[in-house]
């Protein structure tokens, strides 16, 4: 890899930017909250908090009631019935991930955004808007855990599913 000299960096690099991201870059704390039946679906759960920020009981209730008006919609987008739900109390505002695993080893990802503290509020975020770093963590556990215990795990199906429901992060994230 060839390394690049300040001056010779592409022009959509800025430095500034990235340096004030790394500065800012934390930890943030992860939760399960247990394995949901939505819509037809088992749904691994999620909450991450950002500092200053927590979610209650009632945030996740809103959150399920969401996500499970997002995957009734799942078998139209050929959707295998597993799914992983984040809700995210973010440092700007609030976040929704209801990402599910499609046919052909594919996923679907909606995302739902809102203020802080009014999930009421979400709805569903631009096209093309991704993953945070802390989200895509989660989601990275939990493309290791399907592959893991679905695709490449032995056993009958319901021993599979098991296994990865009880495979979870929790803690926090970087």
């Amino acid at each position: 890899m060839t390394e690049f000299e300040h001056e010779h960096l592409p022009a959509a690099v800025t430095v500034d930017s990235l340096s004030a991201l790394a500065d800012g870059h934390h930890a943030r704390a992860v939760r399960f909250s247990g394995v949901h039946d939505l819509a037809g679906h088992l749904v691994k759960a999620y909450v991450l908090e950002a500092p200053g920020r927590s979610v209650t009981a009632q945030d996740e209730e809103a959150a399920l009631k969401i996500a499970g008006a997002h995957l009734a919609g799942g078998p139209a987008r050929g959707s295998l019935g597993l799914a992983v739900l984040i809700l995210h109390a973010g440092g700007d505002g609030d976040y929704l991930l209801v990402h599910s695993w499609i046919e052909g080893y594919m996923s679907d990802l909606a995302v739902f955004t809102g203020p802080a503290g009014e999930l009421g509020a979400l709805r569903p975020g631009r096209v093309g808007l991704a993953p945070c770093v802390w989200e895509a963590a989660v989601l990275g556990h939990e493309r290791d855990a399907f592959t893991r215990h679905l695709l490449d795990g032995r056993g009958s199906i319901d021993d599979r599913l098991d296994a990865w429901g009880a495979d979870t992060t929790a803690g926090s994230v970087r």
